[in-house]
């Protein structure tokens, strides 16, 4: 089972339960406390459970408008997945990889986590989070936390990538419309992301088919200024 199958069927449990102990959870999926532990960090992290000790509990829908970008995680998971593996065999070790904050650049993260040389650039709290410990150096950039996608945005964030390059950037979208372009749901976001692309030799959409079609509320950047989309259909 891979790691992303593995957190999104530990939400299943703790939803269909209402809370979850550590041990329970380790001898059900055949892993270690130590690695559901990781788990759980990282499902608090993104809000989908409230941890607490040894174990974690069902976190019931916040009306934000921020939730769904929380609900989109479980949305299309095999999808994602596969992407995400497509994705990786772009990467080069040696390689500065740019992912921006989004689920499906969080499966990336995933399958980057034991690469040799590579350097991973985000404002993603939960892939830094990922992806610490590894073998991998992350660089996350400053800015203002987004409540709920845990995302780095605003001025400090795009000043951080002002000084930065990458060989490649993988951007998750909210919608893809070949008049409008790329888009997003927040304006920040789209800021941000306008400068992670100019930051980068080459750009590649990540999105399930699903998002083709769609217009979100901030338009990105046109989509002649992405090198290639990797979906699923």
């Amino acid at each position: 089972m891979l790691i992303e199958e593995r957190r999104l069927s530990i939400v299943g449990v703790i939803e269909r339960n209402g809370r979850a102990v550590v041990s329970d959870l380790a001898r059900l999926f055949g892993t270690s406390d130590i690695t559901i532990r990781r788990d759980l960090d990282v499902l608090d992290h993104r809000g989908r459970v409230c941890r607490t000790h040894g174990g974690a509990l069902y976190v019931l829908g916040s009306l934000d408008a921020d939730q769904s970008l929380i609900e989109r995680e479980i949305q299309h998971p095999r999808e994602k997945l596969r992407i995400a593996a497509a994705a990786a065999k772009f990467v080069k070790d040696g390689q500065s990889v740019l992912l921006d904050s989004d689920s499906t650049t969080t499966a990336i993260a995933c399958q980057l986590r034991f690469f040799n040389r590579l350097t991973v650039i985000t404002n993603a709290i939960d892939i830094a989070t990922e992806l610490a410990g590894g073998t991998v150096d992350v660089i996350l950039t400053g800015g203002m936390m987004r409540k709920h996608s845990f995302s780095m945005i605003g001025p400090l964030a795009e000043d951080s990538l002002a000084h930065l390059k990458a060989d490649i950037l993988f951007l998750g979208v909210e919608g893809i419309d070949p008049r409008f372009g790329l888009s997003t749901s927040n304006m920040l976001e789209a800021v941000l992301n306008r400068k992670m692309v100019h930051a980068a030799q080459q750009v590649v959409a990540v999105c399930d088919a699903s998002k083709f079609g769609c217009r979100s509320l901030s338009s990105i950047v046109p989509i002649t200024a992405i090198h290639q989309i990797i979906t699923d259909k």
